[in-house]
């Protein structure tokens, strides 16, 4: 027998010479091996059917061919299956997998279970969910996934730990995290990769403490993987975890003769990580030092730089990217871009870089890429404009827009009628009643001396049972977590903070320091009382704490829920120059570096 493809594409010579039927079949399996072009593809195929039936004996080849050819040309091999006689569980399981791994076929495979249950001539088995359950996964189709997860348990197929790991992946991604905690728990036998999609899980929800009490619990029984790690990473930044952040950089550098040292996904996680735990300088020291950079760690540097207020540095690194890197940027990147020309208060540039995404780069705009223009011109005085560029908009604005115009509106002085008019759009927006639109409202009713409706609005949040978020700042002393709440009295050392509040004031006077009240939460309360609130403002006792407590050199880290309030961004200046400390605060728009009496924002922000 001889059994050849020639490499012109010509016809494919097969000669039989008394060989039986399983030699026969073993050579085309050994052409199959290799096979990667549709005609050649279709040769075999044609020889087959020539020599072999479609029944049980020659099943197994034709599973080679339906496996090769749905890598190849998915209606190809859906054309090879409809022709297969009571096709096997593989046959089957072969046709949802390339679904699955297909970017535009996930509901098709959805589609071809159906069909697998309805025929009814083979029941899925343990490699049909896993498959299955990633194409539910990525569409977010819950109510499908939970009919798979019934006919896992008629068929006993819950103990798997392969088919657990991807039920806790599909009730994840469908924000089902206590089924998905749930499938974990009952799992009789975990593998590491258990551990990593759970952890995972609670990263992707912000429940970044569960992520990491989950690590420590799996290192009972695992040695944490790039993907552990990397997951890791993500969580220390998202609470702002320094000290275990670097523990993890310690950790991925002992791996360093392994792929996890350099693995690029890593690096960018930790670049994000120290950036978002306000150490920049370690931040652009692992990027410069990465073996390679892809375009997701030069985004990462780039929005690293434009967080922390280094407007021209993130734009010198976006022109490295194009220029010399001969990276495309994409929509991620110009999301880095702009916040960088937002939080710097460089309007030429914000244009210029909106008009390069659109017309250079043809990206569409996105609700972020629109925030961050509409939050520059507005807070830098060009609100006509602002409002002109929301009018113009492709897509809908959403609340986070219209409450960036309203808090410009206020700092503008742009009037109360227009004011109230973005306070109906952001009420209109919100899926969900917020206390900021009311506060900001009222404050704008309070710098027009308009009591009356600063009443109104009190009654209105009272009744309808709305309270204002309280701020909330936290400091890392020794690897432990210390929050404070604005007025706090609750932690064990509150009189040896409070002694350092005292002190702190003593020597704002001396200074000559005089409060700004505009932004205290009773707005018309007598000034000894907002005086009062203003100097308890949680930043405020999270500073003092870190006064008592940190070595001297060593940089004051705050992470505050709110936006700090032009009272404390004041005092913190002074504070910074005072006791010759310097103080590193992200708040929720961004990082302010204080230092020597200045700040970072340069009073913009």
């Amino acid at each position: 027998m001889l059994l050849a493809i020639p490499t012109n594409s010509q016809s494919l010579p097969i000669e039989i010479k008394g060989e039986n039927s399983k030699t026969h079949q073993s050579r085309f399996l050994h052409l199959l091996t290799d096979c990667t072009d549709l005609s050649k593809l279709k040769q075999i195929h044609a020889q087959a059917i020539r020599n072999f039936s479609t029944h049980n004996s020659s099943l197994f080849l034709y599973s080679r061919i339906l496996h090769v050819s749905s890598l190849i040309d998915f209606d190809y091999a859906c054309r090879v299956f409809n022709q297969i006689d009571n096709p096997n569980s593989f046959m089957w399981n072969t046709l949802i997998g390339a679904c699955a791994r297909s970017l535009d076929r996930k509901e098709q495979a959805i589609e071809i279970f159906y069909r697998m249950l309805e025929e009814g001539s083979v029941e899925p088995d343990k490699h049909t969910f896993p498959f299955l359950l990633k194409a539910c996964a990525y569409v977010f189709a819950l109510s499908e996934g939970r009919q798979a997860h019934a006919q896992i348990f008629k068929l006993g197929l819950d103990l798997d730990v392969y088919v657990g790991n991807s039920l806790i992946h599909l009730y994840a991604s469908c924000g089902c995290l206590s089924m998905a905690l749930k499938v974990f728990e009952k799992m009789p036998l975990r593998s590491l990769v258990s551990w990593n999609v759970m952890i995972d899980a609670y990263v992707q929800s912000g429940l970044f403490e569960n992520a990491l009490k989950l690590f420590v619990e799996m290192q009972n029984s695992f040695e944490p993987d790039g993907y552990t790690m990397q997951s890791i990473v993500s969580a220390c930044a998202g609470i702002g975890a320094l000290s275990l952040g670097m523990w993890a950089h310690a950790y991925v550098l002992r791996k360093a003769s392994g792929a996890m040292a350099g693995d690029v996904l890593i690096n960018s996680s930790l670049v994000d990580m120290y950036s978002k735990c306000g150490s920049l300088r370690m931040a652009q020291q692992v990027f410069e030092t990465m073996p390679k950079h892809d375009l997701n760690s030069w985004n990462s540097m780039i929005l690293a730089l434009a967080m922390h207020g280094r407007g021209q540095a993130a734009l010198q690194c976006f022109s490295r990217l194009v220029e010399m890197e001969k990276f495309l940027p994409n929509s991620v990147t110009f999301v880095g871009v702009l916040s960088a020309c937002n939080h710097g208060g460089m309007v030429a540039d914000g244009r210029k870089y909106f008009d390069m995404m659109v017309n250079d780069y043809k990206i569409e705009p996105r609700l972020e890429h629109y925030g961050c223009l509409v939050d520059l011109l507005s807070r830098s005085g060009f609100i006509d404009e602002a409002l002109e560029l929301v009018a113009n908009m492709h897509i809908k604005p959403d609340a986070v827009i219209w409450r960036s115009l309203l808090d410009a509106c206020y700092k503008q002085n742009a009037g109360v009628e227009l004011s109230e008019e973005v306070a109906f759009k952001i009420l209109q927006s919100e899926k969900t009643i917020s206390s900021g639109v009311y506060v900001m409202l009222s404050r704008v009713y309070a710098s027009a001396r308009q009591w009356n409706d600063v009443g109104i609005i009190r009654k209105v949040m009272t009744d309808m049972g709305v309270t204002k978020e309280p701020g909330c700042s936290s400091i890392e002393i020794d690897g432990i977590s210390h929050e404070f709440f604005a007025g706090d009295t609750s932690h064990p050392r509150i009189k040896e903070i409070y002694g350092v509040i005292d002190l702190i004031e003593e020597k704002l006077e001396r200074r000559g320091y005089s409060p700004d009240c505009s932004q205290a939460t009773m707005v018309d309360e007598p000034d000894n009382i907002k005086q009062q609130s203003l100097k308890l403002h949680s930043e405020r006792l999270a500073i003092a704490f870190g006064l008592l407590n940190l070595k001297p050199g060593t940089p004051v880290r705050i992470f505050k829920n709110l936006r700090v309030c032009n009272d404390c961004h004041q005092v913190t200046k002074l504070i910074s120059e005072i006791f010759n400390v310097e103080i590193i605060m992200r708040d929720r728009n961004r990082f302010h570096h204080f230092k020597h009496g200045m700040c970072s924002c340069m009073d913009f922000w």
